[in-house]
């Protein structure tokens, strides 16, 4: 199994977290799924994402083989969830990413039980996230990890299942 060790990413890392964001969005293209695109997330987003200091990596040696947003933002449209714990302290992960040269090796899985361990140990107890309808693969991943459709959101690419899960 790949080992991995998380960090903050760095302005220096913003043309390396692009570059492999635009890897992911071929091969999405490729698998048919059209969920991200050079509007969302682009260089601007991720460049903002790293001056908040909000972005990991997930690197295996020098590689990065994964990225996610990691706070407590959440867009107008999580309104439309029928959240199972309204009351909890919540994290909300935007932006998850697995470098294509990279998956189907448990890296999504690895990185996911990450911020759940990390997000424990401040005190939060509750993750939400949103996922494409028609990204079967994220949505597989997010089912096996125990985290629960609540609702929809309706954004410029289609239809988001919003998803929580209250951590034990």
């Amino acid at each position: 199994m790949i080992k991995l060790k998380f960090v903050l990413a760095q302005k220096e890392d913003l043309d390396n977290v692009l570059a492999m964001v635009t890897d992911a969005i071929n091969e999405m293209n490729r698998n048919g799924i059209d969920q991200w695109d050079n509007i969302y997330p682009d260089r601007n987003i991720l460049e903002d994402d790293i001056i908040k200091k909000q972005l990991y990596i997930g690197l295996s040696g020098k590689n990065i083989v994964s990225a996610y947003v990691l706070n407590q933002e959440c867009d107008e449209q999580y309104a439309n969830g029928a959240w199972k714990y309204p009351d909890s302290t919540y994290y909300v992960i935007h932006r998850l990413c697995v470098n294509p040269m990279f998956q189907n090796k448990k890296i999504g899985t690895l990185t996911m039980m990450h911020i759940e361990d990390e997000v424990r140990k401040i005190g939060i107890d509750t993750i939400r996230l949103d996922t494409f309808t028609l990204n079967p693969y994220a949505i597989k991943l997010y089912e096996k990890l125990e985290y629960s459709k609540v609702g929809l959101a309706h954004w410029r690419k289609g239809k988001f299942y919003l998803m929580e899960k209250k951590l034990k």
